[in-house]
């Protein structure tokens, strides 16, 4: 039975049970500030838990992508080292939403596993919750006996709250359950240890298979229990291992759900996968494929790799599979985004957005691959030079503190830099470099960190957002909560009206203000949580039962409103000049200025941007009606011509904005006409990422306010220059300015000239060698060429040179090629740069360094005459 046979017949089989079958949400998590991920099947449903939104069926199945990778669930660090673990893997779960509840969900994933998917009986086990005093929970005595019907005692284990209570983060749904485990060793395995004594005890072939999830509690901030307001059931059955289950094999990587991508790293890689558990060239390919899965579900979803959040996340998995690859396959070429076109024709059918996003996909891949080979080949340089400096100081063990630098601000892996010490014979200060590493922690977690505490419910009735209509309104406070963060003390509130727009879709939130006759309270910010509009505001009010009225700042919503409309434009304009490959990828809408990302790969000429510009222009002073379509059925927008974005959740309704022929489906504030934009223009054109090009722009009064200063700068011009014609005034000035510093170029070559003559008969002769140090005021450039001639004139030679050009220090140093083997620019330089606060780098011959303090070139000069 083939992995796509096995997901279809579990959706067959719930939807014989009268589940609707839904498509997986997105991996990448926008409107949840609990979770950067979807960590588990759960998680597109937790309004649904949490009675924050009604579902569109009372029970829904599906396989949803999920992704473990930080936080509670996090199982990165086990992919590879063991059959099981994987950072992408498929959730097969089915739901009930306050329908049916634990003799349901047990029956029918007892019929399903042995009568359907034909697995013996006597190969599973089960487990229940023994209840846990400190949490006032009883055992689970309802589940027990559900299971009697099927197993007998012996086969159902008694649980702790870690294995058998399961909890989505630290606070949210959860509750107690009940979990099914397979074992699929051999009969003489099993005749010498009972299966029973393995579960969860980290055995590969006795492992769990489905966990049924009896979802009865809220887990609020302060770590207490509430009753939900309804019983639901959450399973989740991870659908890599019931294809090792159902396949016969003894890992996951040996079904067809992994046996492909591994095929192809042997072709590419010529390395052959023996399926060996400690064999590091296996861990190394079970690493490759399963993180490729990782990122190109990513990707595809619209998160792209980046230096910070998710993106952080993304870049770290791809580094640590391009870093496998490199120590232990020997691949020093990019290869792994050769693997997407095989995981699109694996899973591209009931994935398709892997098929739709494939040459975005591979682009960014192929590209971080490239930048990270880089990296790595830097890094090895760099530790070189740490290395010869600790065995020139007759040392064996290399400082932590550099080694950590390599790591955290390179990205150099710090597994790499062990390997080659060893090799060395030596070793890694680790006290040194968990010290750096528990700093970098603290800072990130100081930064980070946020105390929120549970709301206070002051009115149950559901938030009605009137935001569309009115900038204005009367409202009262439904719940509020305090937080703390680095910045202090705040209140979040939920209003019962609100017309402030949350943070989403890239147009950033509201800010405005509540009143009423006791005071005013500034709205700082709006978003969006789970499915409430959340306001933040500095101080409680006195009385937060009052009425208020709540004020949108009109001119910040104003301008935001020009500059989001303008994009859909933009999106039009793109499409048409450069092709219908170009998708939003990203964009951020203020009131000062529009950032819009899109897939495209390569660079915008000028003709291509000016035509942009002109067609969007046209479109704002045609003065075209904005067309709202509040609540129209998806399908129906899609027929209508509608560009839904990649990576996006959007419901069976949705809202369609349209100006002419512009449509999209977006949740944003738009103007009423294009003519209220005003002009647009393009301040920029770059690149963000293998693929993605951004242009920065503005729009309304931004744009009025840009060409004014233009017309300022040029009255200004014009009178500096003495001239109406500035084109020709400044076209005979680039003239002069090339003459006379051609004149001045070729003075300092004389100067230079005579420079060398001297500088030659001041060397001191040391031992085996000659060293000059010398200070001077030329400037950086005729110092290099004058170092360059140095080495190549001078044997057995070191030259130290200290600049004080511009009033900037400078230090050259220069070995020439006899002593390379013996002494190392880059590590001279690095040493005397402390004395001027500065750093820089180089090779073994030749390295520079600037610096912030001019006054301690003095130091460094008579450091130099004695650091050798």
């Amino acid at each position: 039975m083939t992995s796509q046979q096995i997901r279809q017949q579990f959706l067959d089989f719930f939807q014989s049970k009268q589940h609707l079958i839904v498509p997986s949400a997105p991996i990448v998590l926008k409107d949840d500030p609990t979770l950067m991920f979807s960590n588990s099947g759960m998680t597109q449903f937790k309004d649904y838990f949490l009675g924050y939104q009604e579902p569109k069926s009372v029970r829904i199945a599906d396989s949803q992508k999920c992704l473990r990778v930080s936080g509670k669930h996090n199982d990165l660090d086990d992919v590879g080292r063991d059959t099981y673990h994987h950072t992408m893997f498929e959730m097969l779960g089915n739901w009930s939403f306050g329908d049916y509840f634990k003799e349901e969900a047990i029956d029918w994933a007892w019929e399903l596993l042995t009568e359907v998917y034909k697995i013996p009986k006597e190969n599973l086990y089960v487990s229940i919750f023994e209840g846990d005093a400190s949490e006032n929970l009883d055992k689970d005595t309802e589940a027990q006996n559900f299971w009697k019907k099927f197993v007998t005692e012996d086969r159902i284990i008694n649980g702790n709250k870690k294995d058998n209570f399961w909890e989505m983060g630290e606070s949210g749904p959860c509750g107690p359950c009940s979990e099914i485990h397979v074992d699929l060793r051999s009969e003489e395995e099993k005749a010498k240890i009972s299966g029973r004594d393995l579960v969860n005890n980290d055995h590969p072939q006795v492992v769990e298979v489905w966990n049924l999830v009896f979802m009865e509690f809220n887990r609020k901030a302060d770590g207490s229990l509430e009753n939900l307001p309804a019983k639901h059931i959450d399973t989740g059955m991870g659908f890599e291992r019931l294809c090792m289950a159902l396949q016969g094999k003894s890992s996951n990587y040996d079904t067809d759900v992994f046996s492909p991508l591994i095929e192809k790293v042997e072709q590419l890689s010529g390395v052959k996968y023996t399926g060996i558990l400690e064999n590091e060239k296996d861990i190394a390919i079970r690493v490759l494929v399963d993180h490729i899965r990782a990122v190109s579900f990513a990707i595809a979803d619209g998160q792209l790799p980046s230096n910070n959040g998710a993106g952080y996340v993304i870049r770290r998995i791809l580094r640590r599979a391009i870093s496998y690859s490199y120590r232990f396959l020997d691949m020093k070429t990019p290869f792994l985004f050769e693997l997407v076109a095989v995981l699109k024709n694996q899973m591209g059918d009931y994935f398709p957005e892997l098929s739709k996003q494939e040459k975005l996909i591979t682009e960014v891949i192929k590209e971080e691959e490239i930048s990270f080979l880089k990296t790595i080949e830097y890094g090895l340089i760099r530790l070189d030079a740490i290395i010869k400096e600790t065995q020139k100081s007759g040392k064996s063990v290399l400082p932590g503190a550099e080694v950590f630098e390599l790591y955290d601000t390179f990205g150099f892996p710090a597994d790499l830099s062990r390997i080659i010490a060893e090799e060395k014979q030596l070793s890694i200060d680790e006290k040194g470099f968990e010290e750096e590493m528990l700093k970098q922690k603290t800072r990130s977690k100081k930064d980070s960190t946020s105390k929120v505490q549970d709301w206070v419910i002051l009115d149950e009735k559901p938030q009605e957002f009137v935001g569309y209509d009115t900038l204005e309104t009367e409202t009262s406070i439904n719940r509020y909560r305090k937080i703390e963060n680095k910045d202090g003390e705040f209140f979040q509130i939920v209003l019962s009206k609100s017309p402030f727009y949350a943070e989403g879709g890239g147009q950033i939130g509201d800010r405005g203000f509540i009143e009423n006759i006791n005071g005013e309270f500034e709205i700082l910010e709006t978003r969006r949580e789970n499915n409430l509009i959340v306001s933040l505001i500095k101080n409680l009010p006195e009385d937060p039962t009052a009425v208020f009225y709540a004020k949108v700042n009109a001119d910040l919503r104003k301008n935001t409103e020009a500059n989001h409309s303008v994009t859909h434009l933009l999106h039009e304009a793109l499409r048409e000049v450069l092709g219908t490959h170009v998708e939003q990828k990203g964009s951020f809408v203020g009131p000062d200025y529009l950032r819009f990302d899109f897939s495209h790969f390569s660079k915008m000429s000028e003709e291509e941007l000016q035509t942009i510009e002109q067609m969007v222009n046209k479109k704002v002073k045609a003065n075209i009606a904005l067309q709202e379509f509040r609540n129209i059925p998806i399908k129906e927008a899609m027929e209508k011509g509608a560009m839904a974005l990649f990576g996006e959740k959007y419901g069976d309704n949705v809202r369609m904005i349209q100006f002419g022929d512009s449509r999209e489906l977006c949740g944003g504030t738009h103007v009423k006409s294009t003519a209220e934009i005003g002009h647009f223009k393009i301040l920029s054109e770059s690149s963000t990422a293998a693929g993605i090009r951004r242009i920065e722009a503005i729009s309304g009064e931004k744009s009025q306010e840009y060409f004014a200063g233009l017309e300022v700068e040029m009255k200004n011009l014009n009178q500096l220059l003495k001239t109406k014609d500035v084109e020709k005034s400044v076209q005979n000035l680039i003239a002069e300015n090339a003459q006379l510093k051609a004149e001045v170029e070729q003075f300092k070559k004389e100067k230079a000239k005579e420079e060398i003559h001297i500088w030659k008969t001041e060397y001191i002769t040391k031992e085996n060698f000659q060293i000059l140090v010398k200070k001077t005021s030329m400037d950086a450039a005729t110092v290099k060429d004058l170092v360059f001639q140095l080495k190549k004139e001078t044997p057995k030679s070191i030259s130290i040179i200290l600049s004080d050009a511009d009033q900037k220090p400078m230090i050259s140093v220069g070995v020439s090629a006899d002593l390379e083997s013996d002494y190392n620019a880059g590590n001279l330089v690095k040493d005397l740069a402390k004395e001027i606060q500065g750093g820089g780098g180089g090779n073994a011959g030749f390295a520079t360094a600037g610096g912030k303090k001019l006054e301690g070139l003095e130091n460094a000069f008579q450091k130099a005459l004695s650091i050798i």
